[in-house]
């Protein structure tokens, strides 16, 4: 039997995974739940699940056995997948679509400093080094990092529990 190919299942949950997310945020954004900043994690939650069906499926295909090296490249690859497609969509949403989000989640950012006691120049010092770190260049390879690190981390974990040697296969 033909082994089964690691980088289209990778390809494959990681474009799923993507739209998944896509569909998140676009919610996400309409309904203001930006405002509650706890829930951008959840695009983090789907990468989770994204990562779990991708080593399950190149497991089951490949007889249920899986090494460790198997798992963790293929959930690497899965993550930078969906970290890209997921960083285009939300340059291109926040930059052409809807650049109004990022106005708004500045001016969460200022209230949240103002409940602090910030002073009015403090505040406006914190926004001026905010503003650096978040141009639409830097946000995105930073999105694809940090999605290719948690996704590097979760795989470790799935890629640890999942993993089979061959005396497992043995009756």
């Amino acid at each position: 039997m033909e082994k089964p190919s690691s980088a289209r299942i990778a390809i494959k949950w990681g474009i799923i995974t993507a739209i998944l997310s896509i569909l998140y945020t676009i919610v996400y954004y309409k309904t203001s739940l930006f405002e509650i900043p706890i829930l951008s994690w959840v695009t983090f939650i789907l990468l989770l699940f994204g990562l779990i069906f991708s080593i399950q499926e190149f497991k089951k295909l490949n007889n249920y056995f899986i090494t460790f090296s198997e798992g963790l490249s293929i959930g690497t690859l899965m993550s930078a997948i969906a970290g890209i497609v997921y960083q285009i969509f939300s340059n291109v949403y926040n930059t052409y679509i809807d650049p109004s989000v990022v106005e708004k989640m500045e001016m969460i950012y200022r209230n949240q400093l103002q409940a602090q006691g910030f002073s009015p120049d403090r505040i406006a010092s914190e926004l001026e080094d905010a503003s650096r770190y978040t141009t639409p260049g830097l946000v995105f390879i930073e999105g694809i990092i940090l999605h290719i690190i948690i996704g590097f981390v979760f795989s470790l974990i799935i890629s640890a529990i999942t993993r089979s040697t061959k005396a497992d296969l043995e009756f």
